[in-house]
């Protein structure tokens, strides 16, 4: 994976875990055959009891140019959406630069520095993990995965693309359902997105 170049925010150790702490959702994103595809489940839990099942975690964003994924914690993650949403109209739906400046807010700002969520963005060139230290990491394969089941569905959808004619939609569906048969955080109710 790619790391771009943002620091870090103070503290930052504590908070290294951040990509595997994050319980209670997947999120997994696919760029495969010239098309991008996100799907994120439904569980929503709040300690080992489901609350609700068919929560919306993936929408499109941006004039429906952009694809966004939360995992962490819902209110975190709202907001966190709120504040990705206004820099994608004030830089004009360019994701990169989008994502540097969330991620510089993220770091410095005390209110966001303490919201424990994590988005996977992607549009039709890009895909990238802003996580909760202020990192933007980029894959090398394009293949993003999330939250308590992501490392799952990650191991899926690779194996689906290297051994499997399946589209980038068929892959991120199939590698929730396999996620939502290991994770107990996860469930079968899916949201895909589509660019």
């Amino acid at each position: 994976m790619t790391r771009r170049n943002v620091a870090p925010a103070r503290g930052g150790s504590e908070r290294a875990g951040d990509l595997l702490r994050i319980r209670g959702t997947t999120v997994i994103c696919v760029r495969h055959q010239g098309r991008v595809a996100l799907a994120g489940d439904g569980q929503v839990s709040i300690g080992p009891t489901i609350v609700k099942a068919g929560a919306r975690k993936v929408r499109k964003l941006y004039h429906d140019r952009v694809l966004a994924g939360f995992a962490g914690t819902a209110a975190d993650a709202f907001t966190l959406f709120e504040k990705f949403e206004a820099k994608l109209d004030e830089y004009r739906g360019n994701l990169s630069r989008a994502a540097v400046e969330l991620a510089k807010d993220w770091r410095t700002d005390r209110i966001l520095r303490r919201l424990e969520a994590l988005l996977a963005v992607a549009d039709k060139e890009h895909s990238f993990i802003l996580s909760g230290s202020g990192e933007i990491i980029e894959p090398d394969d394009g293949v993003v995965g999330i939250g308590s089941g992501g490392p799952f569905a990650l191991a899926a959808a690779r194996a689906l693309i290297a051994h499997s004619d399946l589209d980038a939609k068929q892959i991120v569906e199939e590698a929730m359902r396999i996620a939502a048969a290991i994770c107990v955080y996860t469930n079968d109710r899916v949201t895909v997105e589509e660019l």
